[in-house]
């Protein structure tokens, strides 16, 4: 039983190992990966989740103006609401 622990902790560090060699540093501050289903997926360099994306250039495009707009700020958006009239 230990060992078999042990075989997964093994395969578990490889796997960790694999995936940062995946991972592509852009402007020295976020990683950018593929993973599953092909999608498109960026961490900041603490390992915490961005974007998703389906390409690589929008996940790339996407994270920097969302680190953009976290470091200077988010502009004030506006709600709009909608009404259907009539019957359904």
């Amino acid at each position: 039983m230990i060992m078999q622990e042990n075989l997964n902790q093994v395969e578990q560090l490889k796997s960790e190992d694999t995936k940062q060699n995946l991972s592509k540093l852009y402007d020295d501050c976020f990683y950018v990966q593929q993973k599953k289903y092909g999608l498109w997926y960026s961490t900041d360099k603490e390992g915490q989740g961005l974007i998703t994306a389906l390409t690589e250039e929008q996940c790339v495009s996407a994270t920097r103006f969302y680190l953009k707009g976290r470091q200077e700020g988010f502009s004030e958006s506006k709600t709009y609401q909608g009404e259907v009239g009539g019957k359904l």
